[in-house]
């Protein structure tokens, strides 16, 4: 081995070393530190704690084959609870809120409703199917139609009136 090489080596290893040094001593540093701010201050100030205890004791299990009545999510001190939307009352009214989403623009290979071309194959097949299709949802080579346009919270009849209403439109 050159002179060279056995300084560089000594220099290397003494670099080393000091690193190594450095970062035990900033980990025994950091844990007396975290021991001293965490631990103490926070297992002693009976805010935290009684904070700890509410979060963990909410916790509750359903066991199936048992009255689970007592289980039942009650909104939380302070929060106003979130009304669900409003349920359209006709069809044209469920065509804006709901049908419109992806027939005004053709989105998802949705039938444009003013597209007559479009809907006059699908008109063809009566109103049945296109009931069918509208209330169950439907998978084609052109698109995907969810089940009630993706609002399983309307009526059968809400669904057929917003069918009824993009077929007037499209004649």
């Amino acid at each position: 081995m050159s002179k060279q090489d056995s300084k560089f080596f000594n220099i290397f290893s003494l670099v080393l070393g000091i690193l190594v040094v450095i970062t035990v001593v900033l980990f025994a540093l950091a844990r007396s530190v975290g021991n001293n701010t965490q631990k103490t201050h926070l297992l002693s100030d009976p805010k935290y704690v009684a904070a700890v205890e509410t979060r963990v004791g909410s916790g509750r299990v359903a066991v199936a084959g048992q009255d689970n009545a007592a289980l039942a999510i009650a909104p939380a001190a302070g929060v106003a609870p979130v009304a669900a939307a409003a349920l359209p009352v006709d069809g044209p009214a469920v065509y804006e809120t709901v049908c419109g989403a992806c027939h005004i623009n053709g989105i998802a290979g949705a039938p444009r409703s003013d597209d007559k071309a479009a809907w006059a194959p699908r008109i063809a097949q009566g109103s049945a199917t296109l009931y069918k299709h509208a209330i169950e949802g439907y998978q084609g080579k052109g698109g995907y139609m969810p089940p009630k346009g993706g609002r399983v919270d309307l009526t059968d009849d809400l669904v057929k009136a917003a069918v009824d209403h993009m077929v007037a439109k499209a004649q």
